[in-house]
This record gives C-alpha cells, structure tokens and sequence, in this order.
C-alpha cells in the first residue's frame, strides 16, 4: 500500500520572503552588537580564565560552539567597537553588517569612521574588503619606502680624537639599532654581574654609558674570537635541569633545581618538565662530586617509550584539558608522577599542552581520574571543570526582533541593503578619500 503523499504548501510569495530573510539578517546584526558588547566586558574582567583556557577566543570555541578564527574576529571588533561609536551605532541598529564592521575596524580610527560607513552603506560587502585590502595595500608600500630611507641612510663613522680616543658617530635602521641595542644590553647585564659577584665596589659607581662602552668591546672580541663560525655541535635547543629524586617526588624536601647554565627553577616546574624528557642518571657523594664508579646509567633514556607513545597520540589525539583544541606540541603527563611511583603505563598518562601542562603542575590546577577511568579537572578553588559546554540555551529569532523592536530599534527589510546600483568602484578614488582622513 503506497503512502499517501503529504499535501503540499502554497509557494511563498518571493517578494515576502526576499523581505524576510533581509529584515532576519539586519535583526541578526543588531544582535552581534548586543553579543560583542558583553564580549568586550568579559575579555577585560578575564572571565573566560577560570576555566584554565588560554584565551577569550578558546572559550568562544567551546562554550559558543564559534571557530576559533571566527572567535578571535569577535573579540578583536568588540574591544574595537567603544572607540568607533559611529560604526557602533550603525551595527546597534541593523543598518551594517558584521562582515562589513569586521573589514572596515582593521583600519577604522575616529578620524574616518564616517568616510567608512559611507562606503560600508553605499556598497557591499565585497566593495568594503576590497577598499580596506587597497588601503593597507598602499600603508604597506608606505612603510617599506621607510624602511628603504632607513636603509639608505644607515651608516657608521669613527675618528681619533686628540687625546688618542676614539669617537663613534652612527645611523642605524630600526632593526639594526634593536639588535645592537639588545646584544649592548646583555653584555652589560653579563658585566655588571661579573663584577657584583667579585664584590668590586667600582662598579656601583661607572656610569652606564661607560659599561656600554665595554660591553661594544666584549661583542667586537666574541665576534673576533669565533671567526664567524657559530655552530659547536652541542645541543643547542636543550635545557638541562639538575635535580634530585626528592625534589621530584610531590611531598619531598627539595625546593628547587639548579640549571645547568645558572639559575634555578621550581620543584614543581622540575615535575613537569620530567613528566616527558631525556633523563640520565648518575650518583653523587654528600659534597655534591660525581663519583665516577657510582655512575648508574651512562646514556639518556626516554621517560616515555616510542610504543607508548603512538598509542598515547592515537588515543588522546591532542590535549585533554576541556576546551583545548591544541593537537601539536603535547607534553605526555604522568597523572600521578613516576617520581612518586607513578607507572609509565597508559592508563596513568594523558596528553596536555604546554600552557595547560604548565597549570596542572604550577597554576594549581588538579587532574585525578574517576570511577570509569576519564580524566576529572578542577580549578585552584577545587571547582570541578565541565567536560564540554552546557546545552541549556537555544536560538530564538521571534524574542530577537521582540527585543530589537523594544529597544527602539526601527529595522525593516531595507535596513540593510545597500544603495548600490551597480556602479563600478573606482579604487584609487576611494584610497585617497580615505588616505585623506588621516
């Protein structure tokens, strides 16, 4: 027996529903503004770091369900919206659309706000993208003829004066002057300490041009003693903790690790950098010497094995923490620390970013696992963190234009279409009215 089909609709009158879906879309515009508003406030006031996220826009992608370039979109127009209260008004009355609003706070100032929104009014959306991609098009050209001047311009002279001194007159360009600028700096830095750990009373009293003088020095015998040859073979991107089992373990006595080019770093940054590393072992005596009989394992070994390791990136796929969408550059956590007898196993490891493996060690942030197994966050304050974002609210277009209307807000059909009539742009006529803003 066949179904009996449903009986079908009357066709919509296109006019009507052309009308609808234009008067929807500007109601939708007024609604972004009422949503980047609070945005803004939350930014500021960091309500999205409770939850141990990275950024207003990684709380955007979690609790909103807003990609993560979308969100970061949002974030960037409502901290720029409360300086552009022409834009503002217009997007708060439907009259322009976030597209437009997105492309034109790249480059908006209260300046040419208004030259702007003359274009964002009278053209599309397209016309608008295209303006601003000219415009930054020509502030680039702008700043590179800058950048060739200051090229141009650079130079470095010396002479002798008549005491047998020498005297530097230079012009650097930006970047130059900052790279000098910051290796002076660090020679300085490197002088000073030099000379407080020989207690040398001086050196409290010699003006710092004179230590940068010194420090000139120091850079010119560096660059004459390495015959331009930089590279040494050694591990140039590895950082080597000295610590001890105690200072490892969660309850143990030790309070920091030594690094091996100086300085020292906390107990608890030790555990995590331990969690995942190269780790050789070896024996000291009381007095801190390597005794060479007692060494125990002459070779590096990994923490986590190969195998493991897969089946551990197979599994998690990325970082753990709720909300995080990192899946590059994840640490393997041991959930209870194999200095505290904690087995290398999969069962006991979970893959963390950096930023979230840095709170669960040093933010104060716990991991413990529940009754099936799953990883169970919770926050300094022991707050529990949710595993993914509440489900309670849904969409409501007829209590949106309620509330537009409510507000005073007269938006109708053509609210935000476009005077265009198809006209072609003249490009370099609308950069120049803009350029003329400044």
């Amino acid at each position: 027996m066949n179904p009996v089909p449903a009986p079908q609709q009357p066709a919509r009158d296109l006019a009507v529903l052309e009308d609808e879906i234009t008067e929807l879309a500007a109601h939708l515009s007024a609604a972004t503004y009422c949503l980047l508003t609070p945005i803004a406030e939350f930014d500021l006031r960091s309500g999205w770091s409770g939850a141990g996220l990275k950024s207003c826009a990684h709380w955007l992608n979690w609790k909103c369900g807003i990609s993560l370039g979308a969100a970061r979109e949002k974030v960037r127009v409502a901290h720029a919206l409360p300086g552009l209260p022409k834009i503002s008004a217009t997007l708060r009355g439907g009259r322009i659309s976030f597209s437009k609003v997105r492309a034109i706070t790249r480059v908006a100032t209260p300046q040419n706000e208004d030259y702007l929104l003359m274009i964002a009014e009278h053209g599309t959306a397209s016309h608008v993208e295209r303006l601003v991609r000219n415009y930054r098009k020509v502030k680039r050209l702008e700043a590179l003829e800058r950048d060739n001047r200051h090229h141009e311009l650079r130079e470095l002279s010396w002479h002798v004066d008549d005491d047998g001194s020498y005297v530097l007159k230079g012009r650097l360009s930006p970047e130059q002057g900052a790279r000098i600028t910051q290796a002076l700096d660090a020679a300085v830095t490197a002088i000073r300490e030099e000379q407080r750990n020989a207690a040398d009373d001086v050196a409290a009293e010699t003006p710092i041009a004179a230590h940068r003088a010194d420090a000139l020095e120091r850079i010119a015998d560096g660059f004459l003693a390495s015959e331009q040859v930089a590279v040494n073979g050694g591990e140039r991107c590895t950082v080597h903790i000295h610590t001890d089992i105690d200072t490892l373990h969660a309850d143990g006595n030790g309070a920091q690790s030594g690094l091996a080019a100086g300085g020292h770093v906390s107990a608890e940054t030790s555990r995590r950098l331990a969690c995942d590393c190269g780790v050789v072992h070896w024996l000291e005596d009381g007095s801190g010497q390597t005794n060479k009989s007692a060494l125990d394992i002459g070779r590096r070994t990994r923490s986590i094995p190969p195998a493991i390791r897969r089946a551990l990136d197979r599994r998690d796929r990325g970082c753990r923490f709720p909300g995080c969408t990192t899946r590059h550059y994840v640490d393997a956590h041991h959930i209870r620390h194999w200095a505290d007898g904690g087995e290398t196993r999969l069962d006991n490891l979970l893959l963390l970013c950096r930023h979230h493996h840095r709170l669960v060690h040093e933010g104060g942030y716990g991991l413990q696992l529940d009754a099936s197994g799953g990883p169970v966050f919770t926050t300094p304050k022991g707050g529990v963190i949710a595993p993914g974002p509440e489900t309670r609210f849904s969409g409501n277009v007829f209590a949106l234009t309620k509330a537009n209307r409510r507000n005073g807000d007269a938006i109708g059909p053509r609210a935000l279409v476009p005077s265009w009539q198809g006209e072609k742009m003249d490009d370099g006529m609308a950069v120049e009215g803009l350029l003329r803003r400044e």
